[in-house]
């Protein structure tokens, strides 16, 4: 099975916000890639409880090699991204979900960047709690989901690379 997920939460009131850079990612990929084979799953319960939906799809270790994760990255600028494999979750509550409801952390990740950066590369990243929610749950700016769009084609590529070749290959030509 080759199962692509993109990580958001359901509702209005989060389309375009930094939290559902993996839905919106992984809808812009899904339309780049014309590949039948490939099955897009945006889980309709909240970024907490992902790993309820996706678990039932997975019924062997098999099954979650052709598991690949898309989720935002506060540790990214915006603009990249990062192919991963075998990591603990980072902090990330959804991926958090994931690795326990599968029981293991022996799946990709695509860890799309959604921090701003200065012109020489640091990060401008909220401190605190309350600023890190206040910054993950408010929208992307038009010029900000224009970079998505873009990333998303690399992405798309990324993806057709791993699911064609290997992980391995896909991570030395895009990490």
């Amino acid at each position: 099975m080759k199962l692509v997920v993109g990580l958001g939460n359901p509702g209005e009131e989060y389309e375009n916000t930094r939290h559902n850079t993996g839905r919106t990612v992984g809808a812009l990929v899904e339309k780049k890639l014309d590949d039948k084979k490939i099955k897009f799953l945006y889980p309709d319960n909240f970024m907490n409880n992902s790993g309820r939906a996706i678990a039932p799809l997975l019924k062997s270790k098999k099954d979650r090699k052709g598991l690949i994760v898309i989720y935002d990255d506060l540790d990214l600028p915006l603009g990249k991204f990062k192919i991963s494999f075998n990591r603990s979750a980072g902090g990330h509550r959804g991926l958090a979900s994931i690795i326990r409801a599968l029981k293991s952390e022996e799946f990709l990740r695509i860890r799309v960047g959604i921090t701003p950066s200065t012109p020489s590369g640091k990060l401008k990243k909220p401190r605190g709690e309350k600023e890190v929610i206040k910054f993950i749950l408010d929208k992307f700016k038009p010029a900000e989901l224009e970079t998505l769009k873009k990333l998303s084609k690399k992405i798309a590529e990324a993806i057709e690379v791993i699911f064609s070749e290997s992980k391995e290959k896909a991570m030395s030509l895009y990490n």
